[in-house]
């Protein structure tokens, strides 16, 4: 994969930049605070998107680079993937999808999965390399190289955790620790004291010996609820037939306020023909105060206005300015011809030479006279056409007028033929509604009725049921057996008074064993959760072994590899262990801690670690990005290394971000090139 062109609209110090890349090692030389991390920066959010999350600092990336004081906080990345696809990814960082564009300026945005935290998945499914692993292997960042020198064993455990376990920030044993800390804590075991699995264990045997206690209670409640289960059955009776008579009564009621409505809405009728009526009186009463006897007169009189109003306008001043001129030209024509044939006559007969040059005059007086009196004849005609196209409009403002006028009568009697229509429409739909209601009132308690009979056939004996629906004094048969069934409730009352006397030991019964169910519950979420925790901490022994037996070799030979190249062999061989971590192999043989070698040789082995794991990251062969990497290399380390990149990564876009001129003059004297920007 290959970045082509970057251009930045807006973001963090960088505005409106352009830059275009090689495929192979490109320079961008820049002074400090120039926007060089800004524009590794602005490359790996075009990817993989910009946060809002704090993530423990005090600004997120979002914050941190959006422009103050202005709108634009966009950018485009091109690119080339080793195919030979290109694309074109834009992005308005405020937003968490890109727009993603072919080489056909084809918008293919959909084409990709979308995540619902993280966006649009693009760029991970063109070179399965996701962020984390771009920025532990293609990207360096430029706080990973400026280290104190009494700190420079983070960077030693990072290269050790990315042999290990792949990630720079992930160390296999601490997290074994921490798991195993975490079950102790959070779940404990069958021989530790006072752990959750424990205390959960210990309250189980004593509700479990409580409930045994409390069990003799249950028998008493049994006869006490059999009692109130006989009187239930009695009140639920009465309780049907109560709400059978409620029913009825509710049917009278309906039948009343139905009634009410009927009345209602003949008198909404007649006031809507009222309404209706005043309208009516209202309309024909503006066409007489205009002296029309109908509408059809106002239309008619409105057309015959438009259609003088469009004469008037097409109305065009006649033709005499056009006549005048040719009966005139035709009238100097013919003088110019005898002009003509007097001055042949002169030219002949007249042996004096200047006489016969006299003639010649005729024609410029000829030519002066036509002019004047043309003229004359165009103005007088021009002011033939102002007075008529002024009359013209003397006559069209008349007839716009009585217009505006009869159209303004015309809206006032439109309004009140909408309101006469809609009042119709309303009366139609009161006069539907009135038969709705005299239809419901004939039906309604037949039907009613019937529903009663079927809905409660099946709860009140059919004599009982019969005898009901004829009742005549509905509130004197509701009441009473109202009355009946508030007595047998109070019997019922005195039933529960009594059961009050041993709820105390059924409540405590009921909560033992709720808390018995609620401990087992408990106990079998920490089993699982225990079980979860061996599964995991399995799944993590099998992966770091797999690790050490497939992936650490390969790295630890490609890292002794590199370093051994980047070196000038004076470091050979370094491997990894458990015990020790990151050892290197020293001229005379000697294995010693990385820590202890110097930043700039910690800083080699740290490159030679991205360097094994960016062939393995990905089927693309991704670029390689350094920022300020080489801020603790001496000159010769530093043509080291660019002999062997140039060596061994001819085939690599290698972008590094400098503030300084060293990495230009080594290039400059291997004479190798090379594409400069400066930001």
């Amino acid at each position: 994969m290959k970045i082509k062109d970057i251009k930045i609209n807006s973001f963090g110090n960088l505005d409106n930049k352009e830059i275009q890349l090689s495929d192979n090692i490109n320079l961008i030389y820049g002074k400090n605070e120039s926007g060089k991390s800004t524009l590794l920066k602005f490359i790996t959010n075009i990817f993989y998107g910009t946060s809002k999350n704090k993530k423990g600092r005090e600004y997120s990336d979002y914050d941190r680079y959006k422009p103050w004081g202005k709108e634009d906080f966009s950018g485009k990345i091109k690119y080339e993937l080793d195919n030979g696809e290109q694309f074109e990814v834009y992005r308005e960082f405020g937003k968490k999808n890109p727009k993603i564009y072919n080489s056909n300026m084809e918008d293919i945005s959909k084409e990709f999965s979308i995540d619902k935290n993280l966006g649009n998945q693009f760029f991970y499914e063109q070179t399965k390399v996701d962020e984390q692993t771009f920025l532990s292997t293609i990207a360096a960042m430029q706080q990973e190289v400026k280290l104190e020198k009494n700190s420079q064993n983070v960077l030693v455990q990072k290269m050790a955790n990315i042999a290990g376990t792949g990630e720079d920030s992930v160390s296999y044993n601490k997290a074994m620790d921490k798991l195993y800390k975490k079950q102790l804590d959070e779940i404990g075991t069958y021989r530790s004291q006072g752990k959750p699995i424990n205390i959960v264990q210990n309250k189980l045997q004593d509700l479990k010996t409580k409930k045994m206690n409390l069990l003799s209670y249950k028998d008493q409640k049994f006869n006490f609820e059999e009692n109130k289960s006989n009187i239930d059955e009695i009140i639920k009776n009465d309780e049907a037939k109560i709400l059978l008579l409620k029913k009825l009564k509710n049917i009278t009621d309906e039948e009343q306020k139905e009634t009410s409505k009927l009345n209602y809405n003949k008198l909404l009728i007649d006031r809507k023909d009222e309404e209706i009526s005043k309208l009516e009186t209202e309309k024909e009463q503006l066409l007489k105060e205009n002296n029309y006897k109908e509408e059809d007169e106002l239309f008619e009189l409105i057309a015959r206005n438009e259609n003088k109003l469009r004469k008037l306008r097409e109305d065009v001043f006649g033709d005499t300015s056009k006549k005048h001129p040719q009966n005139s030209t035709k009238k100097y024509i013919i003088l110019g011809i005898i002009a003509i044939i007097i001055n042949i006559l002169l030219f002949i007969f007249v042996p004096n030479k200047i006489l016969k040059f006299v003639g010649l005059a005729i024609f410029p007086i000829l030519i002066l006279m036509y002019f004047i009196e043309n003229n004359k004849k165009k103005e007088k005609d021009l002011i033939q056409k102002n007075k008529r196209e002024m009359n013209n409009r003397v006559e069209e403002n008349k007839i716009l007028i009585e217009l505006d006028k009869n159209k303004k009568l015309i809206n006032e009697i439109d309004s009140k033929n909408a309101q006469i229509q809609l009042l119709e429409k309303n009366k139609n739909e009161e006069i539907n509604k009135l038969s709705e209601i005299e239809s419901k009132i004939k039906n309604l308690k037949e039907n009613e009725i019937q529903k009663i009979k079927e809905e409660f056939k099946d709860k009140i004996e059919e004599n009982e049921l019969i005898e009901l629906l004829d009742t005549t004094n509905l509130e004197y048969k509701l009441e009473k057996l109202q009355q009946e069934t508030n007595d047998r409730k109070i019997e019922i009352h005195k039933i529960d008074l009594n059961k009050e006397n041993i709820m105390p030991q059924l409540d405590d019964l009921a909560k033992v064993e709720e808390e018995i169910i609620t401990a087992e519950e408990e106990y079998e979420d920490l089993m699982k959760k225990n079980n979860a925790m061996i599964v995991v901490k399995q799944a993590l022994e099998n992966a770091y072994e797999k690790m050490k037996n497939t992936v650490t070799p390969k790295f630890t030979n490609n890292l002794s590899q590199n370093i051994s190249n980047i070196s000038s062999g004076k470091y050979n061989k370094v491997s990894i262990n458990d015990e020790n971590g990151l050892m290197v192999e020293l001229p005379s043989g000697e294995y010693v801690s990385a820590e202890k070698l110097s930043l700039g040789t910690i800083d080699q082995l740290y490159l030679s670690l991205r360097l094994s794991m960016c062939k393995d990251i990905s089927e693309e062969n991704m670029p390689l990005i350094l920022d300020e990497s080489f801020a603790f290399y001496d000159d010769d380390r530093l043509e080291n290394i660019f002999k062997f990149l140039i060596d061994n990564y001819y085939d690599k876009q290698i972008i590094i971000l400098t503030c300084t001129s060293r990495e230009e003059t080594i290039l400059n004297k291997l004479k190798y090139e090379y594409n400069k920007i400066e930001l």
